[in-house]
């Protein structure tokens, strides 16, 4: 049997997360690089929309890219709406209603694509796999903005905490509203965006699981500058938020981050770093670095697992490679289907 996740009511929240976790071996994996693998299909995305523009030009290789990821073991896959935002493709001329359709498809396409996989391996009997979640991605301001600004915390000076719940507003209904199985806010860099998010849980009553995750540019503290000791804080209040963690920080910060989180939070840790490369967010290029390959990649994981993080996967520059190495490696010993 697969493992059906439905919404329930605050108190059950965290708890049907953690049950899934359990079902999936005690670490669920969630997918990996997104425009790293639309790039290798060819897709062109050296654009403010980023992954987001294949919505528009090339949903299939969406699809392709999910199902990649399904094969190679992914527990969790992210849809592509990470940059995808009404403000940016108004900015293209495209109308609200046209901008909505857009932001709905990047669900449709994942669970379209989770369907289809459950569906054929199923036909296969015994199989080690899991009816994936899918994960509705809402990327920081930062991201909308397309100046790395998710990597410094800098907003300005105008940018308030209304300002910023009117922002993500309308996207997130909209996801929610597609009928996603998880909500994934990434790289959120401060700790106003993150108050912003979680009263606005709140004051739309978003019964579908949250998980934040925080960038990191040290290792230490939010990209901003701010302790994450504040920012989760601000978090641990919330029931509508299940899991927090970092997301496409370098992977030799992750250990060290997993153990800060489990003293400072009891809710489920969620950890998905880049390849080790640093990303100019100005220059928008991948700047030389050492690599971390799939073997340290997965040397790594087996640390982050055993130090408390139970959602596990890989950000920018990671590939399909990399996440059947790490499904391998975090279910080892352990039954990964039901």
């Amino acid at each position: 049997m697969g493992i059906v996740f439905q919404p329930q009511n605050d108190e059950n929240r965290a708890g049907l997360l953690e049950d899934f976790i359990e079902k999936a071996g005690g670490c669920a994996v969630i997918d990996g690089g997104f425009a790293t693998q639309l790039e290798r299909h060819g897709a062109f995305i050296n654009d403010p929309l980023w992954s987001a523009l294949c919505l528009i030009n090339s949903p299939h290789l969406i699809s392709k890219v999910h199902l990649e990821y399904l094969e190679a073991g992914a527990d969790v896959i992210v849809t592509s709406s990470y940059q995808a935002t009404l403000p940016g493709f108004l900015s293209r001329g495209l109308s609200l209603e046209q901008g909505e359709k857009l932001l709905e498809k990047s669900v449709k396409l994942a669970t379209g694509a989770r369907d289809l996989f459950w569906e054929s391996v199923n036909k296969m009997g015994d199989h080690a796999y899991n009816r994936a979640l899918v994960a509705a991605s809402i990327g920081s301001y930062g991201a909308y903005l397309a100046d790395g600004s998710e990597y410094s915390g800098y907003y300005g000076k105008d940018v308030d905490l209304n300002k910023l719940k009117d922002f993500h507003r309308r996207r997130l209904q909209v996801l929610v509203e597609s009928g996603p199985d998880l909500l994934a806010f990434e790289t959120i860099p401060n700790k106003l965006e993150t108050q912003a998010i979680a009263e606005l849980l709140e004051e739309e009553d978003v019964q579908i699981p949250s998980w934040i995750c925080f960038s990191s540019v040290d290792g230490v503290n939010a990209p901003s500058g701010e302790s994450f000791a504040d920012c989760i804080q601000v978090l641990n209040t919330s029931k509508r938020i299940a899991a927090v963690g970092i997301n496409c920080a370098p992977p030799q910060f992750v250990h060290t981050l997993v153990q800060k989180f489990k003293e400072l939070t009891g809710k489920v840790i969620v950890v998905y770093p880049n390849s080790g490369e640093t990303w100019d967010g100005v220059a928008k290029r991948w700047l030389p670095s050492k690599c971390f390959n799939d073997d340290k990649f997965k040397v790594l994981a087996t640390r982050w697992r055993d130090s408390g993080a139970k959602l596990i996967g890989g950000c920018c520059r990671t590939t399909p490679s990399t996440i059947r190495g790490l499904s391998k490696v975090l279910k080892q010993g352990s039954l990964a289907n039901n």
